[in-house]
């Protein structure tokens, strides 16, 4: 096939839009006909777990966005490029780009202005190179339309899977090691990034005086080349918030597994992977009604205003004070998690992909019920 994957991506740190870019390549790479396993095109400091993906072919000229704009063209010459990270060369015919949000544009202040910057001018150009355009979510096509003045046949959603967690084995070191208790934690999941509204949960705890028991984990970071720099005020009362900081898959997954609940009050996503993680786990969502994200967790989750620390914390206590409506949600969580599967995905790429190329791909058997 004429046909390469941009591994920009397996040069970076594991985030939700390298999860994907891994995710749906590892799950192409398996669905696609014999022989025809689609070459990704790497730099020379990839790392895991993009690392452990097939058929690659290392080009060792530059790195970052100079490899991406300069080395990957050269090397991908007469060949369509699959982009899946937003970005993709700016000078290069016959591509199709994978673009998550239009955040720069909706939500321009939490970026740095670099990073603002460049987006734009890339999203600027990408109209006119007329390539086949990829999305995670109705809402996101929807946003890029308006901002990128495409037309709606332009721009392919493509869901993406909760199934790789069958693969992540549960690391309990985590829980040990800050002294957690079964159903008597929440988990928050998110960098520091304004959009994942973390400040206004921390307020929501300060209203939780009567829950002194439970503790909130705090998982993720913050990268301040990309996002604003702004301070994250500790609650009053800090006891009760524990930062984990960067976990592992595995000790993500023992979080979840063991959690009352994650708390995801985010003012802006794309998708919203997180909750649908935590569902595939077992574990109880609240989770903010803005954006995408009630496509992404349907009637599963338990809905919160993300401006209202008020609001947050009523979800909160709600949840923690009620076994049968935690099991309630636990159940229709895993439930509408397990229909979200990476082979769903890739069979809608790779769709797009044969059918430019003028082949068939087998169908998939079609999504069993979940009892």
């Amino acid at each position: 096939m004429p046909f390469a994957i941009n591994g920009k991506f397996t040069s970076q740190p594991v985030t939700g839009v390298q999860r994907v870019a891994y995710e749906l390549t590892r799950a192409m790479q398996m669905r696609a006909l014999p022989g025809d396993e689609l070459e990704v095109f790497v730099p020379e400091n990839v790392r895991e777990p993009g690392a452990f993906l097939k058929r690659q072919r290392r080009f060792p000229w530059l790195r970052g966005t100079l490899w991406e704009q300069i080395t990957l063209p050269i090397a991908a010459r007469g060949k369509t490029l699959l982009n899946l990270c937003n970005t993709n060369p700016l000078f290069k015919r016959g591509q199709i780009v994978m673009v998550h949000d239009m955040a720069v544009f909706d939500v321009p202040l939490g970026f740095s202005r670099k990073f603002r910057l460049w987006y734009r001018i890339g999203f600027s150009i990408l109209p006119r190179m007329q390539p086949v355009i990829l999305t995670v979510s109705s809402y996101s096509k929807m946003r890029i339309c308006h901002h990128l003045k495409v037309d709606e046949s332009r721009v392919t959603v493509v869901n993406p899977g909760a199934d790789h967690l069958d693969r992540v084995v549960s690391d309990p070191a985590v829980i040990n090691r800050m002294g957690l208790v079964k159903d008597a934690y929440c988990v928050i999941v998110g960098s520091l990034d304004p959009r994942k509204n973390l400040q206004r949960v921390l307020e929501a705890v300060d209203k939780l005086e009567h829950l002194s028991e439970v503790k909130f984990v705090i998982v993720g970071g913050k990268n301040t080349r990309i996002f604003s720099s702004e301070e994250t005020k500790k609650p009053a009362h800090a006891a009760q918030v524990l930062w984990a900081g960067f976990v592992s898959d595995g000790e993500l997954k023992s979080l979840y597994e063991n959690a009352a609940c994650l708390v995801f009050p985010s003012l802006y996503e794309g998708f919203g992977l997180p909750p649908l993680e935590a569902m595939y786990c077992g574990c109880p969502v609240i989770a903010s009604s803005r954006t995408s994200i009630p496509e992404a967790c349907g009637d599963a989750a338990l809905y919160c205003d993300a401006a209202s620390a008020d609001d947050i914390a009523e979800k909160i206590s709600l949840m923690m004070s009620d076994a049968e409506l935690r099991q309630r949600h636990r159940t229709k969580g895993i439930e509408h998690a397990r229909e979200f599967r990476w082979e769903y995905s890739a069979q809608k790429v790779l769709e797009i992909l044969y059918g430019r190329a003028g082949e068939r791909l087998p169908e998939l058997a079609p999504r069993a019920s979940v009892s």
